[in-house]
């Protein structure tokens, strides 16, 4: 009891703190204390979003539980790149796409199979879901390269038709796997050996803090995204590392503390549907919803993505598909994602 009120106290006066920042602004408070403001703050907002949705999770069960967070958690996401589909930033909401697929394959999925492997010397989860998951990441794939690789032998108009035409059909081909995997294949695709433990809240109250949790979240990484072109610009970082890493590290602050926390609980078949669901729900809905939103806005975004974005969504889908696929993990595993993760780091940081 004494912990969730320490946790609560520090959520609040965290979150206020960095609302007086965000408000205030310089001298007061100059973009670089803005920004680690806002990291502690978005922390505990991320970790109440965790908590929240575990509390969920146990009425809803574990697949639904973990498909609400990676939607809730994807939610800022989605927030933050309609404002800046809105003001035309196309690159830096491609490179925020293309960090949020890897950040969750790699770094959230990777520490989740770390930490949780670190306590339990193997984990499983369900393996025919491994197998659609990694046919999922496969379609992704496909569906980012194939109009980058037509892009040079089609119009302006061409191309944009063509991202039209991918996107609806992306759209619809992630909701007939909601269909398929919540209703018809429900059974078949859930972790029925999972202990579940008693709820943390009532029904109504967790379904109330998840709600707030996402509120809170989306709000703070508004807040700190605010902060980081001058926060970038003062310590020489490009547009491509911002959008790619700083951004989808933010936004995926809530995946990693839900993720995690299944982990450690031996919840490996949750972790696992918020890591690598996450990485499906924005390949396969949120770019595509963009470019279609972007048409609303008059600023038609296509979905090409650069050569070096496409190598990075490869090489996660990849090794994050040989890790997964036999339904069962270890710590190693996780260090293997974490050290792709920071190559692919390194590598844009020097771009």
């Amino acid at each position: 009891m004494m912990k969730r009120h320490g946790f609560a106290i520090c959520l609040i006066l965290s979150f206020a703190l960095s609302a007086a920042a965000h408000y205030v602004g310089s001298p007061a408070f100059n973009p670089t204390l803005q920004f680690l403001i806002a990291a502690v703050a978005i922390i505990f907002a991320a970790g109440f979003l965790g908590k929240a949705t575990e509390s969920v999770a146990q009425y809803a069960g574990e697949r639904l539980g973990g498909f609400l967070n990676a939607t809730f958690g994807n939610a800022a996401e989605l927030i933050i790149a309609i404002f800046l589909v809105k003001d035309g930033l196309f690159n830096t909401v491609k490179a925020s796409i293309t960090g949020s697929i890897i950040g969750n394959m790699l770094l959230v999925l990777g520490l989740s199979v770390l930490i949780g492997g670190l306590k339990y010397k193997e984990q499983h989860f369900n393996v025919k879901l491994a197998g659609h998951n990694a046919s999922l990441m496969l379609l992704a794939v496909i569906a980012l390269f194939i109009p980058a690789a037509f892009t040079r032998s089609l119009t302006t108009m061409e191309t944009q038709t063509l991202s039209i035409i991918v996107s609806v059909i992306l759209i619809v081909a992630y909701l007939l796997w909601l269909f398929f995997s919540m209703i018809t294949h429900k059974t078949e695709l859930s972790d029925q050996a999972l202990e579940h433990g008693e709820a943390v809240w009532s029904k109504g109250t967790s379904v109330l803090f998840l709600l707030l949790a996402t509120t809170m979240v989306a709000i703070e990484s508004e807040w700190l995204v605010s902060t980081l072109e001058p926060f970038s610009h003062q310590y020489g970082l490009s547009d491509l590392f911002v959008g790619a890493f700083l951004i989808a590290i933010v936004g995926n602050a809530a995946e990693h503390s839900a993720a995690i926390i299944m982990a450690r609980k031996n919840k490996m078949g949750a972790a696992v549907e918020i890591a690598v669901g996450s990485s499906l729900q924005i390949s396969l809905f949120v770019a595509p919803v963009l470019v279609l939103l972007s048409l609303w806005f008059g600023n038609p975004m296509n979905i090409i993505f650069t050569v070096y974005e496409l190598v990075a969504i490869g090489v996660a889908a990849i090794i994050a598909t040989s890790i997964s696929r036999d339904g069962s993990t270890t710590w190693y595993e996780g260090v293997l994602l974490l050290v792709v993760y920071l190559i692919l780091g390194i590598a844009f940081y020097l771009v």
